[in-house]
């Protein structure tokens, strides 16, 4: 039984995500580096494109700004990009300071 998040598809369909475009290398213990670029964001997950040789339920870790590093693991994928679900929930506050590092344009910003 995995420990994290466990969030059902329900919780993890109303978060509000952000659109983004941040790009990272991941560290993944079978393909070593990872290039993604993260496309949209949210306190649960993000949405990659990318990551094409990975599998469903394999883990990543990333660094994010304000965040630091944190794991996640794939949810679905198709050809050309995958959604992933952190192992922790990011705290609000952390999350709006990393957007707001994320997206410089505030037009690009949700309204809080």
């Amino acid at each position: 039984m995995g420990v994290g998040a466990q969030l059902t598809v329900t919780d993890m369909r109303r978060a509000a995500r952000h659109p983004v475009d941040h790009k990272v290398i991941g560290e993944q213990r079978r393909l070593g580096d990872v290039h993604l670029h993260i496309v949209n964001i949210s306190a649960h997950g993000f949405m990659a494109e990318g990551p094409s040789e990975m599998h469903r339920g394999e883990r990543i870790s990333i660094r994010l700004p304000d965040i630091g590093r944190i794991e996640a693991h794939m949810i679905w994928s198709t050809e050309s990009r995958a959604g992933f679900q952190f192992e922790r929930i990011i705290r609000l506050e952390d999350f709006m300071r990393m957007i707001d590092t994320l997206q410089p344009n505030p037009r690009l910003r949700r309204s809080r």
